[in-house]
This record gives C-alpha cells, structure tokens and sequence, in this order.
C-alpha cells in the first residue's frame, strides 16, 4: 500500500521526512550505498534523496552542488514528456493507436516508406519505431529540415512495434506532437496540471528549434523534482486528494512494452556493460519513456542521473551525478540499499547517516597555491588535448585569477583561488555557475578544476606560462546538444 503525500502549491515547503528507523529502514544500509559511490573511482555522486512511504528519509548534496540547485537530467527528461502524453491522451489530445503521420499531415505519405506509414504513436513512445538502431545523426543532419520530417523520411528496418531501439528522434517525436497538440511548449503544458501541483518550482528545457523543447534531453531540473515525479508513479498518478495523472497510464508507461534483449548503448547513455539479461538493468525491458529494472522501474539519464522506483519497498531513490558506469550505481543500489528496506534501523545509524551527508562534498584539487601575477595574460589552444572541446578558443587571466573562457557561442567566466583548499564558486550575477579548485603543479604549470554545476561535468585547464598554452580534458565529455558552447550547459535563460 502506497501512503499519499499532501498537495503542495509551486514553491511551496520541502516534501515531509522522518529518520530512516521510523519507516523501518536501516541507515547503516543507506550509508554504505553512499560510501561505496564516494569509494568507486567512477562514480562521482551530486545529489541523493530516499523517499519511503511517501517521507524523505536520506537526502544529500555534495559540495560544490547543493539543494534547488538544477541539474541537467539527460534522458532522465523524457520521464517528464512521458507524464506529457499521459496527460494529452487523458485530455483527449492524443490516441496512442494513431498513426504518427495523422499529427503531421504537411508530410505526403507517399513520400515515405509504406512501414513508416503503420507507424503509430504507441511505437514512438516505447522506441519500437522499426529502426534497429538510434536516426539521431540522420535526423538532425541538416538545420533546415525540421527533425521529425527527416526522421519520417528514414526506412524503418522492421514493422514498427516489433523491435526496441535506443532511438532519441522517436521521443523527440512524440514530444513534438504532445507540443502540436497542446499549442504549448512541454513545460507549459505541464506546469498547472502536474509541475504546480506536486510544488515544482521553475525549470528550463533546451530547444531545437527555437520553440520547441527537444522532449528526449535538455531538462534541467533538481533533485528534489526528480523525486516528486517519481513518487507520483509510485502513487500511481495520485497526489494527495488528486489523481494529477490517470493511472492507467502510469500502470503502462511503466511496464514492458517492447522487450530490450540485446546490449546497446545510445548517443552516450552509456551503459557499459555487455553481461548477459540477468545481470544488466538495460535488458529488462522498456515501457513509455521508462525502463524496467531488476527490482522495479527506473527513468534514467547519461552519466548517472536517476529516478528509480520500488514499489514492492514502497521506497523512490532519486540521484544526480556524473559517472560514466551507471550499472555499477545500480549494482550498488541493489548490494546496499535493498537490505536496508528490511529494517528495522536505529537512532544511532540514522545520526551517523545524516551527519556524514550534512558533510559531504566533490573533492576539491588540492595542489599549493600560486604566488605568480599572471593578470592580463592570454592563452591559446595547446593543439592537441584541446580537441576535446575544441569551441573554446581561449582562456584569458584577470587580476586576482579571475578567469574567463571564450568560447564561441560565448564568455564563461570563472572565480578561481589558487590558494584555496575547498571550491570556489561563481555563481551570482552569472549565467553559467561554476565552481573551480586547483593550484600549481610541481613543473610550474597551473591546473584548474572548472564544475559546472548544472551539468554532471567537469573540464580540467593546465595552463603553461611559459608556452603561453592551455590543455583542456573533459572528465566526462558532454554530449550532443550540449557539447558546444560551454554555455549551453548552463540552465537555458527562459525558465517555466
């Protein structure tokens, strides 16, 4: 039985909590899950919020990330344009057995092929479109072609509803109708009907056009608005007194739909992995916009951002981070956290918990300060690790090592204290937060730890005074729509 936790109004008060032991959960359990991520050389954890009977019993956020701040969630996002289209088929907006070419009748049926044309709204919606595998270079190839016409135009590979492909334009198409049909964009359709009443507050979402949010990826949003939506699903769409989203559609978006036999991996939602069905969480198959896992369901997106749903523990586990091995972080949840729900917990373990989260934090780069002046210096492109985000052009030094990158879709500016052994962060007045640590390096040479903190990256600068150069090297490199500029991984201005 799932307990239904009150209506709150956008804005409003946090969700309600109590220690772990109160709902019979043992906190030893929950903290040897978070050691065990702060352990893992490849796992880099950001935020961490446990709910359990509708009550947050562990909540965290390493240092430099905090609480409200927002987050890039990757396809995490497309968990929020699946409650999009439950909402639009509810309304009578959308009919999953409808033909995807019924949503755009400029697109000449003959012009595209006949399986194409048996395509319907429910193959888009669980990536059994008929390709075999993810259109996303062809569709987006050409900035004058509107996506979804390109996508149309590419032979599925079999009938649509009878294989599962990782394809990102099959959701960026369903989030196109759900937008043609609500005259809106997707967070304004969902803000009054579902963000307001679970007491979301203002999130941004990339677009590709201008006008349209790109439904697969690009949400920003917190960690905390992650773990509503989730306990949402728990709750089978019930909020409090209201039913914010039909059950009916709650109970298929999150069963299997299309079977999910084989390892893959789409454009960088890596899974990194390639056991055998037992053993992988990708294999367990796919439902609308949300996976099947070995214990529950899940929307998940690229380097580690979760919403896992247990419903036999009546537990919703939300995180955001940056790893690029998200099976070890469900590994680890199932290792540690599963035993925990068994209880029964004790004072003692739940202080222990909240003490170690109260303190945690991303280690800085410690290396000895620099007592050089290098205000008004410029440097360039070193030529060779620079590929790795090759629209930076420069890194410019200013009194007191306050930094600025240009990039050409850009300035990034950045504090930086050579001499500080913590984070420094740059965050007021800015449209890109970062947060930077670092110093100088036996050979002389200063490095710098930049965390952009509304996305799970992290871009390392060595910067050479004596060669007037700069390296640059992604610890995980962003993907797709957010590779350039550095601004874009940044919250997008408009916010709703």
């Amino acid at each position: 039985m799932h307990s239904d936790i009150a209506v709150r109004p956008s804005g409003a008060s946090a969700l309600p909590s109590t220690a772990p032991s109160a709902t019979g959960t043992d906190a030893a359990g929950i903290l040897r899950f978070v050691r065990a991520l702060e352990a893992s050389p490849t796992q880099e954890p950001h935020g961490l919020m446990v709910l359990r009977h509708g009550r947050v019993v562990a909540q965290g956020w390493w240092a430099p990330y905090a609480h409200g701040r927002r987050h890039l969630l990757y396809s995490l996002s497309k968990s929020f344009t699946s409650a999009a289209a439950g909402l639009a088929v509810a309304e009578g907006l959308l009919r999953l057995d409808d033909p995807v070419l019924a949503y755009f009748p400029e697109v000449d049926p003959e012009t595209v092929d006949p399986r194409t044309r048996r395509m319907l709204v429910r193959h888009v919606a669980s990536m059994a479109s008929g390709h075999t595998r993810d259109t996303f270079d062809e569709a987006f190839a050409d900035p004058d072609v509107d996506p979804v016409h390109a996508f149309l135009r590419i032979p599925p590979d079999e009938e649509p509803g009878s294989v599962f492909a990782y394809n990102q334009p099959a959701t960026y198409t369903l989030g196109a109708i759900v937008q043609r049909v609500t005259g809106g964009s997707l967070l304004d359709y969902l803000r009054p009907r579902l963000l307001d009443p679970l007491g979301i507050g203002p999130l941004g979402w990339q677009e590709r056009p201008a006008g349209r949010q790109i439904a697969f990826t690009g949400l920003f949003a917190p960690t905390d608005a992650v773990a509503r939506l989730g306990q949402l699903l728990l709750q089978r769409g019930r909020w409090g007194d209201r039913q914010l989203l039909p059950a009916e559609w709650v109970d298929a978006a999150t069963s299997v739909q299309v079977g999910t036999p084989r390892p893959f991996g789409g454009p960088g939602e890596t899974v990194d992995t390639v056991a055998d069905p037992p053993a992988s969480d990708w294999q367990q198959g796919y439902g609308f916009q949300h996976w099947m896992s070995r214990h529950g369901f899940r929307g998940d997106g690229a380097y580690g951002q979760f919403c896992v749903v247990l419903p036999e523990h009546d537990v919703v586990v939300a995180v955001t981070a940056q790893t690029p091995d998200m099976q070890e972080t469900l590994d680890l949840a199932w290792q540690h956290l599963l035993p925990a729900f068994a209880g029964p917990g004790s004072p003692e373990a739940d202080e222990e918990l909240a003490a170690h989260l109260a303190a945690a934090s991303v280690p800085a780069l410690a290396l000895p300060g620099s007592g050089a002046d290098w205000s008004g210096r410029v440097f360039g492109p070193d030529g060779g690790s620079c590929a790795a985000q090759p629209s930076l052009a420069e890194v410019r030094v200013g009194p007191g090592w306050a930094l600025t990158l240009v990039d050409r879709g850009g300035d990034v500016t950045a504090a930086f204290d050579p001499g500080s052994a913590g984070w420094t962060l740059t965050d007021a007045g800015t449209e890109v937060p970062v947060a930077t640590s670092g110093g100088v390096e036996p050979d002389g040479r200063v490095r710098v730890r930049l965390a952009f903190l509304e996305a799970p990256h992290r871009l390392e600068l060595v910067l050479d005074g004596t060669a007037g150069t700069f390296e640059a090297h992604w610890a995980t490199e962003p993907l797709r729509f957010v590779t350039t500029p550095l601004r874009a991984l940044a919250t997008p201005a408009t916010l709703t």
